[in-house]
């Protein structure tokens, strides 16, 4: 395993997994919606995280593995192998949770819901794509979910204790510059306190984060929309088919973020 190596070749080095993670709510109370939660969030977090931490199979997720024939081969000292892992912490990209209902096994379960990367799909006899509407959502469909953040860091420092790094979270949306050669963004800032205060939250709750990366720094190319949509503290000036000047230009957000930093993360609480 990579965490072996790495602490036998830098014994003061710090390894750990960084997956997509995020909390899975049930559209409803009623039982049938909430096992479809508990089914897709094992499939989706925890078939990782749990290999990665505890070095063992999720008991859900392989149950699934099965019942499709998809279950890995395991040779001899394989599972010795994967029990001998020791990640130092865990790492986790998140943006907004996901909310899914009961599969109706009808052959529609499974239809695309949301925007672009964000898209929840389905599958027959395991999920249902479900809407909330109790959530804010980008010009490009993603959801907003900055309390989401909370549970989720919660979920996973309750299951694995180790700690956490967020290694993305931000928000995408497209900007070009005013007429003062400027740009604007408080809305990246509301978004940014919004989600910070709910770590901080969640660090009263006990959870240990040990870091917060904001995605991104600077514009970059999105997989899905290219220089359309945009992340940055810093902007960009190219379009996505002229590359203009490449003159780099502060936002707003960037100087916001300046005084987070000074004050070591902190935003004032509701």
């Amino acid at each position: 395993m990579g965490e072996a190596m790495l602490h036998q070749m830098w014994p003061d080095a710090k390894i750990g997994p960084a997956p997509n993670v995020t909390a899975v709510y049930p559209e409803t109370c009623d039982p049938a919606d909430v096992i479809a939660a508990e089914n897709w969030e094992a499939i989706r977090c925890w078939l990782y995280l749990d290999v990665a931490a505890r070095g063992s199979y999720n008991t859900l997720a392989w149950s699934y593995l099965e019942e499709h024939a998809l279950v890995p081969t395991i040779a001899e000292g394989d599972r010795e192998l994967l029990a001998s892992a020791k990640p130092d912490f865990l790492a986790m990209n998140y943006y907004a949770t996901a909310t899914v209902a009961a599969a109706r096994n009808d052959g529609h379960d499974r239809a695309p819901r949301n925007g672009d990367q964000q898209v929840m799909i389905g599958e027959e006899g395991v999920y249902r794509a479900a809407s909330n509407e109790h959530l804010e959502q980008t010009e490009y469909g993603w959801l907003i979910d900055p309390v989401g953040l909370r549970t989720t860091l919660r979920r996973v420092w309750d299951r694995y204790h180790l700690p956490i790094l967020i290694t993305e979270n931000g928000i995408g949306v497209r900007e070009e510059l005013g007429q003062d050669g400027r740009v604007h963004d408080q809305y990246r800032i509301d978004y940014l306190e919004r989600h910070f205060r709910e770590a901080q939250l969640a660090i009263t709750d006990g959870v240990q984060l040990i870091g917060y990366c904001p995605w991104a720094f600077i514009d970059v190319v999105s997989t899905h929309n290219g220089y359309g949509k945009r992340y940055g503290f810093v902007f960009v000036n190219r379009t996505e088919d002229d590359l203009l000047d490449l003159r780099r230009v502060r936002k707003d957000s960037f100087f916001w973020y300046q005084g987070v930093i000074a004050r070591n993360g902190l935003v004032s609480l509701p």
